[in-house]
């Protein structure tokens, strides 16, 4: 990365000169969390597939360890890009963007600004982050802290979710369903020993989340940008309802896939997951034949 730290990825590789697809994974989570079968199903169809950890997450560096900064991530993503395009089985100027959650909204935001890539495809994005009842408790623990830390003190970490699924910004589903079903899904990730997964997060995080606008940010600055949305019908984490709104502001050639009966946890897997990996396989093979208008 420009800043010197390296980050960890899986790459499958395919005969080429290919196209490459970039793969972001969701809020703290880590490369071999459930995007295998997906990556492989790329990788199947003729693309090269770069998985990578997140800075500060997994096999990544960065420090703090866990500090979520979708600012960071953003560049991060066009520093990937760099690498990827000098890969020998990679063709550059054929690099697909492809995120998960909270890692679809910075890919999203990524290709406002690094026209380089062809398309980008946002399964069910994490859009809005610190609700208004939250903030006054939350912003004053955050001034805390940073005092703290200019005592030398280490930062403050916490669970993405408690036990009750829920979280001080009240984002993501927190204290109902899709909170409880997001805490569920760490707790799966401790028990499986995933490589360096770690079920905390700074508390700093949120201050980042705070000043982080993707909904403005791609209805403002996404142009000329294939895009494609996969929205579960069923989503208590992003709300479908929102992810619907923003794809209808958005002004680039898109496509919309609904999966019906789908959560956000569940969208890639069990029934119906083989037709939406044929439905994102179908897209990024349209764009690069510019059959996506």
């Amino acid at each position: 990365m420009l800043d010197g730290i390296t980050l960890e990825s899986l790459f499958y590789e395919v005969e080429g000169p290919a196209p490459a697809i970039i793969m972001t994974h969701g809020f703290n989570c880590v490369k071999e969390m459930s995007l295998g079968e997906t990556a492989e199903a790329f990788q199947a169809a003729g693309f090269n597939v770069l998985l990578y950890d997140a800075r500060s997450v997994g096999g990544s560096e960065g420090m703090p360890r866990n500090q979520i900064d979708p600012f960071k991530m953003v560049e991060d993503i066009s520093d990937v890009v760099n690498f990827a395009m000098n890969l020998p089985s990679v063709n550059p100027r054929q690099i697909l963007l492809w995120g998960m959650s909270f890692g679809a909204t910075v890919s999203g935001v990524a290709a406002t600004i690094d026209r380089r890539v062809a398309a980008v495809l946002m399964v069910c994005p994490l859009l809005s982050f610190i609700r208004a009842d939250k903030r006054a408790t939350l912003f004053s623990q955050l001034m805390k802290d940073r005092k703290s830390q200019l005592r030398g003190n280490e930062p403050f970490t916490l669970p993405p979710f408690n036990s009750k699924g829920e979280n001080p910004a009240g984002f993501a589903g927190s204290g109902g369903k899709g909170g409880k079903e997001a805490y569920a899904v760490m707790k799966v990730a401790i028990d499986h020993g995933h490589p360096n997964f770690r079920d905390r997060i700074t508390l700093q995080t949120y201050s980042r989340l705070a000043l982080f606008q993707p909904k403005q940010l791609l209805e403002d600055m996404l142009e000329a940008m294939p895009t494609m949305m996969v929205i579960p019908e069923l989503d208590d984490i992003s709300p479908a309802s929102e992810q619907r709104a923003v794809f209808e502001s958005l002004k680039t050639p898109k496509r919309l896939y609904c999966a019906s009966g789908k959560g956000h946890m569940s969208v890639l897997d069990g029934q119906g997951s083989a037709a939406l990996r044929a439905g994102m396989v179908e897209f990024f093979s349209s764009v690069l034949e510019h059959k996506i208008d």
